[in-house]
């Protein structure tokens, strides 16, 4: 049975406690995901949390549609990485520490469950990786934090997993 979604935006703070101090990051990886998945707006968010917080929020909520054209997910997930090119260092810790969570719990998971995973997931397992190496490598080329040193072995072991996923399904045919 999966976890709550309060606990995701918990731990991703939690997280991010270990590697800043900053108030601002911390409230905003509580929020994260509040523009992508309520009816909340960008300007309650402004006019609760003030600009900086709402700026950081903005700069992690992945884009659903680029003019009239509804995005997939591979475009959804490539417009967000071409995003974390601009976006602030605050946003990019918090991206990191949301992968990280992201993938672990995905790991721990569907660890002994790949048929579930499918079935939850679906899509090309290159696709995923792909799409997740292109987060990473903004992450890498921009941040100077130790937070990517976890985000880089928890990625790892994602990849593993996902090629893992990959063998036992080659081998059933």
């Amino acid at each position: 049975m999966p976890y709550p979604y309060i606990t995701h935006l918990m731990a991703v703070s939690m997280i991010l406690m270990d590697y800043t101090e900053d108030e601002d990051t911390i409230v905003a990886a509580l929020l994260h995901d509040t523009i992508e998945d309520t009816d909340y707006t960008e300007d309650e968010l402004r006019e609760d949390f003030g600009g900086e917080v709402a700026d950081i929020v903005m700069s992690l909520s992945e884009p659903k549609h680029i003019g009239d054209k509804k995005l997939g997910w591979k475009e959804m997930k490539k417009a967000y990485a071409k995003q974390l090119k601009k976006a602030p260092e605050k946003a990019l810790m918090i991206s990191a520490a949301d992968k990280s969570h992201n993938f672990r719990t995905i790991v721990e998971e569907y660890y002994d469950d790949h048929p579930r995973f499918f079935k939850d997931f679906g899509g090309s397992l290159e696709d995923r990786v792909e799409v997740y190496q292109d987060i990473s490598n903004v992450i890498n080329s921009r941040l100077n934090n130790k937070i990517v040193q976890e985000f880089n072995h928890v990625f790892e072991e994602y990849k593993n997993f996902v090629y893992d996923v990959k063998k036992r399904e080659e081998e059933r045919f």
